[in-house]
């Protein structure tokens, strides 16, 4: 989910919701001013997003769901959202947060150092309970397949974003190619919308996004057909799941699975819809732990 800016109706739309949400915190200073009480104040939930697009309009693209849990189980929702996908994580691991939803490759970190297991994933009209990573190529330098990166500069999304850094980079190595030694120039966007803004503009010659996103932006003229193409996509990924710490009461942690099970057909942002969404658990993350290990990353030290 990503939008380049927030129309006027959005702004409207967001003042007259029954629903308001206070405490919005923007992580990256690690106060957690959010949830700075209990573990789980009474009437309260918590509720964590990590920043696939600009923090500032990640609620605002969320807010039928967070109205969704508030009628539905008749708490407080106040959401977390986080600069950089550790901000998510750190706050699940100091028991900040009571749910989140994660990146597949930042629940697997999350759950090497926090307690807390995936339930739920949402199927939208474009994506199903796995998606796929892709690289995108500028066509104007001269880049038709993976050798033609050689020496050109590109942008992953976040350290910890699957399909905009971990199942590329790995894709890389199985292909016989050095990712350090690469690229001229790496860069970290931020977002999977900055990454395609920075393709587009000519900042970079290349980057990894996920494959639904491309969809959008191409829908959006974020990009265009005539400047850019696809040279490479990954295979399957689970989808990014809703998590919640294990030590939540059983009767919350169902109304939390009840609540989402009755979702059919809710808008998520201006360009996409939630079908519904679709049970998951931990061993459906086996597939991403298997591509660190192609990396070689150990887990909790990156943490």
């Amino acid at each position: 989910m990503f939008q380049t800016d927030r129309s006027a109706n959005a702004i409207a739309r967001g003042k007259k919701r029954r629903l308001i949400i206070r405490g919005v915190c923007i992580a990256g200073m690690f106060a957690l001013a959010c949830g700075s009480g209990p573990i789980r104040a009474a009437g309260v939930l918590n509720v964590g997003l990590v920043p696939a697009e600009d923090p500032r309009l990640v609620v605002s693209d969320n807010q039928e769901l967070l109205d969704h849990l508030h009628n539905a189980l008749q708490l407080e929702i106040k959401p977390f959202v986080a600069t950089d996908y550790n901000g998510v994580i750190e706050a699940l691991r100091a028991k900040k947060l009571d749910i989140a939803l994660l990146g597949p490759f930042s629940y697997v970190l999350a759950v090497s150092v926090a307690d807390v297991e995936a339930f739920a994933v949402p199927e939208t009209q474009k994506q199903g309970a796995t998606y796929r990573a892709v690289i995108i190529a500028r066509k104007d330098r001269n880049i038709a397949s993976l050798k033609d990166l050689e020496g050109k500069t590109f942008a992953y999304v976040d350290p910890s974003s699957t399909s905009g850094h971990l199942f590329p980079k790995a894709g890389l190595i199985k292909a016989g190619y050095d990712p350090d030694r690469l690229f001229s120039r790496v860069i970290f966007s931020g977002g999977h919308d900055a990454s395609v803004l920075a393709v587009q503009n000519g900042k970079v010659d290349a980057a990894a996004i996920a494959d639904v996103l491309v969809e959008m932006a191409f829908k959006k003229g974020m990009l265009k057909p005539e400047d850019v193409g696809i040279i490479w996509t990954s295979d399957p990924i689970p989808g990014a799941p809703f998590v919640y710490r294990r030590d939540l009461p059983e009767d919350i942690k169902a109304k939390v699975r009840n609540a989402l099970s009755e979702i059919h057909d809710m808008p998520w942002g201006q360009h996409s819809v939630i079908k519904r969404w679709l049970p998951t658990n931990d061993a459906a993350y086996d597939v991403v732990r298997e591509t660190a290990k192609v990396l070689n990353l150990d887990l909790k030290k990156m943490k």
